[in-house]
């Protein structure tokens, strides 16, 4: 959790308070002011979950390429016939692809 998700739930809240005062004591400027504060706390609590939701898809492309750089190392450290002959294999298609057929 985000210090954005934290603060704009306080101000939010503080918000709250400051338009229910407001009410109770009939004075419209203070209502007003509550009311632009939970606006912008809970923009800023919005902020803090995107970041957060962001934050947490990064952690998880990371998590991927290195399950997938374990993968290929693995490969390669148990099969290295194999994957010499596969690189010479790779190698001859795309020297290959280049060449002008007459």
């Amino acid at each position: 959790m985000t210090d954005d998700r934290i603060a704009g739930t306080a101000r939010n809240f503080g918000g709250k308070v400051q338009e229910g005062f407001g009410a109770l004591t009939g004075d419209k400027k203070t209502e007003a002011q509550g009311k632009v504060n939970q606006a912008v706390g809970s923009a800023q609590d919005l902020y803090g979950q995107a970041v957060d939701a962001a934050s947490d898809a990064a952690e998880v492309v990371k998590q991927t390429a290195k399950d997938a750089d374990d993968y290929v190392r693995s490969f390669i450290e148990e099969r290295p016939y194999t994957t010499a002959i596969g690189a010479l294999a790779l190698g001859w298609v795309i020297g290959h692809m280049g060449r002008a057929r007459y």
